[in-house]
This record gives structure tokens, C-alpha cells and sequence, in this order.
């Protein structure tokens, strides 16, 4: 299949997805977006919400439509590295023998990830980062794909560990799920409270989605788009010259170059997915609140004058 008829059906399939996913999720189409757009590049995602908004459920439901293996870890602060990576155990010969954790999955849905001491947070980063991991000395590769779609609750932070800079940044989106509006609340509340049960066709296969993820790469940037996520992520840094007055007001910490490079590939993907064979600029600007939100660092003065991270992104834009 050519690339041109390759996007011609990812975009028929994207359609028939996002369909098939409104049969179990009301609402949070921009979530759902973000979230796919996350897969067909091969990133990672953390999901920022208050309890109640479904991200277990709509997690669930694209790794059943995706034909995906999908595994849930609920980080406590109890919880070991050998909890989520496996151990190796004596069998009855007295060998011993590897016993896989559940981070051998498709989907991880790492639950309250900021819940866990962070021994047990880092544990995740090279499966996130390498693919693989390291057990008693020994290297063992995940099958492909693989995504992390971790979720963190803003509120109740007694008794949290955040997340280090180094591991938000190794999450290609950080997506903030926001309340239903009254009309798709009365339907939750119609949906999840009748005797009915919501059957999903899985759409496509690992296969399938790891050609997609090949085909995203492929896909030529002009190089004024490069140049614009460049100069994008550039002026998030009040270090530069170049920062606004504005920048260097509110921001401690800017973005690092893989905000650059994540920007492309969004780009890239959400060009595919509307049928444009190359991204514009439009399409950086589409993706970037996803990708900088959680790249960026405020200082004190943003905090008392109430200026959000987001705040700072649309000024940048």
C-alpha cells in the first residue's frame, strides 16, 4: 500500500474509532484526540483529572478497539519495582525462572502514578524510554507497541510523590481531563445506571498500529513547520535572549529539545488524521498546548498573580 492510500484509511479507521469509542465514552472528544494522536506516534501520555471522569474506562475501551493487550497497575505507596517489572523465583528444580510483571502489556495504565515512592516511578522509565527491561542482570523487551497512559489527581496531594521533570518529560502529552458539560452528564448518568451492556469491535491489531506508527515518521515536514517548533519551544526559555519580556516574568524552567521533536511528530499525526500529506504550521499549534503544559515551570510570581501554565502557552502562540 502507497503512503497516500495508507493515510486515505487511517483516516477512514480514525473516524470508525472515535465512533466506536462515543458508544462507551460521552464527551471528551479533545481527550480522546490527544490520546490516539499519542498512540500513532508511539508516545506516552499522563492523564491530569479529578476521580470520577472515566479515564480508567475510556483507557480500557481504546485498548479493546485497538485489539491491544491492556494491563492496570494502581500505584500505592507500598508498591515495589518488582511489583510492576516481575521477579525471578527458585522453580521446583531449583532454577530460576522469570516471572513477567504486568508492565508485559500492550497498554499500562499506571493508576495515581504520583501515589508511588519514586524507586518504584523510575522503575517505569526504561520500559517508557528503552522498551525493555532489566532484570537480575538480564534484558527482556516489551512487545510492540507500547504506551504508558499514566493518570495523576490534582487534588489530595498529602502523601504524594510528584513526578521529577526528567519523567513528566519522557510523557509526550500531559492531558487535563475537565468536568462533562450538564447535557453529557444527564446521558452518563442514563447510560451507567440502566441495565445495559455496550459491546466494542476491536478495529485494528499490534500490527496494524505499529505500521501506522512507521507511516506517521514518514511523513515530510517543510522545513519553515521545523523551524517554527523550534522557535516555539526556543521562547519558553527566559534563559535566551530571545524569551519575551513576558516569558521571563512567569517561567523558571523552559522546554527541552525532546518538546521539539514531540511537536513534529504530533504535528505529523494530526496532519494523517485529517487527510494532509504534510503538517503546517496549524498543526504544531494544535498539538502544543498537550506537549508544553507540563514542560514549562512557573516561578513564584505566576503562582500569586494566578497565571497558568496554559496562560503562558496561548501567549506564546
Amino acid at each position: 500500500m502507497s503512503d497516500v492510500a495508507a493515510i486515505a484509511n487511517l483516516v477512514e479507521k480514525h473516524g470508525a474509532l472515535k465512533r466506536e469509542i462515543a458508544k462507551v465514552i460521552i464527551g471528551q472528544d479533545e481527550v480522546i484526540e490527544q490520546i490516539l494522536l499519542s498512540i500513532y506516534t508511539g508516545g506516552h501520555s499522563l492523564l491530569v483529572g479529578v476521580p470520577g471522569l472515566a479515564k480508567t474506562l475510556m483507557v480500557n475501551t481504546i485498548a479493546q478497539i485497538l485489539g491491544l493487550d491492556f494491563k492496570r497497575i494502581q500505584f500505592t505507596p507500598d508498591l515495589m519495582p518488582s511489583d510492576i517489572l516481575g521477579s525471578e523465583v527458585l522453580d521446583q528444580n531449583r532454577n530460576f525462572k522469570f516471572i513477567k510483571g504486568p508492565v508485559f502489556a500492550n497498554i499500562i495504565l499506571a493508576d495515581e502514578i504520583n501515589r508511588t515512592p519514586p524507586k518504584t516511578q523510575a522503575a517505569l522509565l526504561e520500559a517508557m524510554q528503552e522498551r525493555a527491561v532489566t532484570i537480575a542482570g538480564n534484558r527482556y523487551k516489551l512487545n510492540l507497541p507500547y504506551f504508558v497512559l499514566a493518570t495523576q489527581n490534582p487534588i489530595e496531594q498529602e502523601g504524594t510523590y510528584p513526578l521529577p521533570e526528567a519523567q513528566l518529560d519522557r510523557f509526550m502529552f500531559a492531558i487535563e481531563l475537565k468536568y462533562p458539560s450538564i447535557d453529557e452528564e444527564i446521558q452518563v448518568v442514563k447510560t451507567t445506571t440502566a441495565d445495559i451492556s455496550i459491546e466494542v469491535n476491536a478495529l485494528f491489531n499490534a500490527q496494524e498500529i505499529v505500521d501506522v506508527q512507521h507511516l506517521v515518521r514518514r511523513i515530510p515536514v517543510p522545513e519553515n513547520v521545523v523551524a517554527y517548533a523550534v522557535q516555539l519551544v526556543n521562547s519558553t526559555r527566559p534563559v535566551q535572549e530571545t524569551a519575551t519580556d513576558f516569558v521571563k516574568q512567569y517561567l523558571d524552567w523552559g522546554a527541552g529539545p525532546r518538546a521539539s521533536q514531540n511537536l513534529i511528530l504530533g504535528a505529523k499525526a494530526h496532519a494523517a488524521v485529517q487527510g494532509k500529506y504534510s503538517p503546517d504550521i496549524e498543526d504544531v499549534k494544535a498539538v502544543a498546548m498537550g506537549i508544553l503544559r507540563h514542560r514549562i515551570i512557573k516561578n513564584y510570581k505566576a503562582e500569586a498573580e494566578g497565571i497558568s501554565e496554559e496562560d503562558i502557552i496561548r501567549n506564546l502562540l
